[in-house]
């Protein structure tokens, strides 16, 4: 195998992958704040990020993955400033805190199972972890912090090379976050937030600095450290996270270690950060603002395989802006369904070791690519290869199908054609009916009845189902 080379966004260059304990693979992924639904957007990191954990494993490191949930100390706007994201919600919606945050984190969940997305060892909830976050702000206060009207604020110009991860080194960069009066420095930010003189939070904890909440920033630091150790290898999140919210968490990983400069990528906490592009929808759609916003729930309700988004993000490099489209998507759920099928013809097959000369060479490519920090477009062509392969035996070329989506994840042995089905949610006609017609159809156009065959065709497509006559393993429809 190719030695694991992955892109280091805070020394922006290619580094070999050297763990911090041999043969394991610590990651810890930002995970969402559960104020509403995640858009497809955000589900591209996780996508992201599980292709990252899956190759770790694929590589044979023993991975411990731990993805955070959010349910405290997040506000409306990611600089730092506004209303908790979470109280917000609460309060528009006449629910407890509690049971807002419980909705969206299994709406979240669902998600994440519909992607074949695999789970961490731990989903870290943020306010099971208050203790720990008083300890490790306690244990920075007096060095690095100062107590202002509002809360606890860090003091960034307390260690070494504030925001190179952002590569923000003027005020003018990172500072445009908040306009706290009383602030030393621009960019600093609150690691506990004092609940205001006559308000009351559903949640709020009592601190040395009052009662509050911890700073959205503190959590990372805190179950990072927790559950990895410090430093561990990867820190994972999307790239809107790069700029203000990891720079934050690696200034309290220095305090609270007592590390210097970042030129020791250690310092920071963890070895290795990397963070996802983008999803771009031009519709203006990718924003929870916007009412109905792009969910995956949507994409299942329009009729497409969630699969198909998986694959649609698979066909780009992670570092890559990938943009979205209705085209695009029904594209990558065609290119799915093309291996669904040649796969489908594995499946009675008992698998056996992957090795054959025919298959040695798309091994090495396909290992070459995901180990060229994760190149999935080039790893799908060297599976798409392996599935046109022609005279080999069925159970080799199962092995080595299974060995490839081991780290893909589009569980092409788990899913057959009829699921790929374009069938949306609002669609009448079942599909027992849809069926018979076909097999009345097929009748006709064996006995050259062609006139009933295109009255069958013609009746069909007036209740919106597409009939596919080309199809090469029997006659396909689409709604």
């Amino acid at each position: 195998m190719s030695d694991l080379q992955l892109f280091n966004s805070l020394t922006r260059q290619i580094e070999p992958f050297v763990p911090v304990h041999p043969g394991e693979a610590r990651v810890y992924t930002c995970g969402p704040t559960v104020y509403n639904y995640p858009h497809i957007g955000n589900m591209r990191a996780y996508v992201f990020a599980d292709v990252l954990g899956r190759t770790l494993s694929w590589k044979g490191y023993k991975l411990t993955h731990v993805i955070n949930i959010t349910d405290v100390g997040h506000l409306t706007d990611d600089a730092d400033a506004g209303e908790d994201k979470m109280e917000k919600m609460a309060a528009e919606r006449a629910q407890s805190i509690w049971d807002i945050a419980q909705h969206y984190t299994e709406a979240y969940w669902a998600d994440v199972k519909a992607l074949n997305i695999r789970q961490p060892a731990h989903w870290s909830v943020a306010t099971d972890y208050i203790e720990d976050m008083l300890t490790f702000a306690k244990s920075i206060a007096d060095k690095h912090c100062y107590e202002l009207d509002s809360g606890l604020y860090f003091d960034v110009s307390s260690v070494a090379d504030y925001g190179r991860l952002a590569r923000a080194v003027t005020e003018e960069g990172e500072g445009r976050i908040d306009t706290v009066e009383g602030k030393r420095n621009a960019a600093d930010f609150a690691i506990w937030r004092k609940t205001p003189a006559g308000e009351t939070r559903q949640m709020e904890w009592d601190s040395p600095w009052g009662k509050g909440a911890p700073g959205w920033h503190l959590e990372c630091s805190v179950m990072g450290e927790k559950l990895l150790g410090f430093p561990f290898d990867i820190h994972t999140g999307g790239i809107d996270h790069r700029e203000i919210h990891h720079p934050n968490e690696i200034a309290q990983n220095q305090a609270f270690c007592g590390c210097g400069s970042l030129s020791e990528a250690a310092n920071s906490g963890a070895r290795v950060w990397m963070h996802n592009n983008f999803l771009v929808e031009r519709s203006g759609k990718m924003s929870k603002s916007s009412g109905e916003f792009l969910r995956l729930q949507l994409l299942i309700d329009k009729g497409y395989h969630p699969l198909a988004y998986r694959m649609m993000c698979l066909q780009a490099h992670y570092r890559s802006e990938l943009e979205f489209s209705w085209d695009g998507l029904g594209a990558a759920l065609t290119r799915l369904k093309r291996m669904v099928m040649q796969a489908e013809r594995l499946k009675d097959a008992e698998a056996a070791q992957p090795e054959h000369p025919k298959f040695t060479a798309l091994l090495e490519k396909f290992d070459n690519a995901v180990s060229d920090d994760l190149n999935t477009a080039i790893a799908l062509t060297a599976l798409e290869d392996a599935l046109a392969v022609k005279k080999v035996d069925a159970g080799i070329k199962r092995a080595v199908v299974e060995h490839m989506d081991d780290v893909l994840g589009l569980g092409l042995m788990d899913i057959a054609r009829t699921d790929l089905r374009l069938r949306p949610r609002a669609a009448t006609i079942a599909e027992a009916e849809i069926e018979d017609a076909l097999a009345r159809r097929k009748a006709a156009r064996a006995e050259k009845d062609f006139a009933t065959s295109d009255a069958l065709r013609d009746d069909l497509a007036a209740k919106g189902v597409e009939v596919m006559d080309g199809d090469p393993i029997g006659w396909e429809w689409a709604l």
